[in-house]
């Protein structure tokens, strides 16, 4: 199976002077762990996670002063739509992140998470039957 299988398609795109608590509002609505951020200034792609909010929540930072650019991942590892789950999932635990941009010609068109990658296992039937174990009563 490959990440455009398992990919949402429901990209949030956001700005670099969006504060956090706006962030955050966007996430929520569209049930989304991450938001792209997208700095039309330096053409560059960013992400933006729930733990990034959390980390900065964390540290008694105010969510409505700061932004997403101080707190964006601008070294972002990206997909390929035609990479495997197996490929993406490695890159994922080598990088220690749970969140992938799928690039297609240098443009996003999706975000593949663990969630995703493990949906997409949990419905094969064969695997499924062979990974998992009942739990005993």
């Amino acid at each position: 199976m490959y990440v455009r299988n398992a990919m949402s398609t429901v990209v949030l795109t956001i700005g670099p002077a969006h504060t956090l608590r706006q962030a955050a509002r966007l996430m929520a609505a569209r049930r989304v762990g991450a938001a792209v951020v997208l700095d039309t200034d330096t053409s560059g792609l960013g992400i933006l996670t729930e733990r990034d909010i959390l980390n900065s929540l964390g540290a008694g930072e105010d969510p409505d002063r700061e932004t997403a650019q101080a707190h964006t991942t601008s070294d972002v590892v990206f997909a390929a739509p035609e990479w495997t789950l197996d490929e993406a999932a490695t890159a994922m635990v080598h990088g220690g992140f749970r969140h992938l941009i799928v690039l297609d010609d240098l443009e996003p068109v999706g975000i593949v998470s663990v969630r995703d990658i493990i949906r997409c296992r949990a419905s094969v039937p064969e695997q499924r039957a062979e990974q998992v174990s009942p739990v005993p009563a």
